[in-house]
């Protein structure tokens, strides 16, 4: 599995796992700037469905992703108990809205499993891989694919 920093075979990685759309996901650690109380965004018209808006964080204007709805598993409706993950992808800072953060997990590299894409759908072509927890597995979430153009330049 290639993930965003290329991890040596045995290496340990660190995840952040989150929960979104009553399903379970994670982010490499080192792509996390920070996690924040949901707070309302500027909408932005003609914006995709996924795209929430936008928010000034500390000066800087950041697109706001619903991961649930970009990944096919249904809007969330913020409220207070959601949060946003602030994640830097390719150069660019984004935040995604999920339903709440759980741990973090390490795990040696050996054990992230390339996903099987089984049907080509939004939630398995943002899937790098999977690792297994305690009561099943994760899905390891490629920011790369959820932000349009990062992929050009991180190639």
């Amino acid at each position: 599995m290639a993930s965003p920093s290329e991890p040596s075979e045995n290496e340990v990685i660190e995840f952040v796992t989150f929960v979104a759309g009553e399903q379970s996901f994670c982010i490499e650690i080192t792509q996390i700037r920070e996690i924040r109380r949901w707070s309302p965004v500027t909408l932005l018209p003609h914006a995709p469905d996924h795209v929430l808006g936008v928010m000034n964080l500390r000066g800087a204007v950041i697109p706001i992703f619903d991961l649930a709805a970009k990944l096919g598993l249904g809007r969330i409706t913020p409220t207070e108990r959601h949060v946003i993950i602030i994640a830097a992808v390719s150069g660019q800072t984004i935040g995604l809205l999920v339903d709440s953060v759980s741990e973090i997990l390490s795990v040696r590299s050996d054990s992230v499993q390339e996903a099987p894409n089984v049907r080509g759908d939004d939630t398995t072509s943002c899937v790098l891989g999977v690792v297994p927890v305690e009561d099943g597995m994760t899905r390891v979430i490629d920011l790369r694919r959820i932000v349009p153009n990062a992929t050009e330049g991180a190639a």
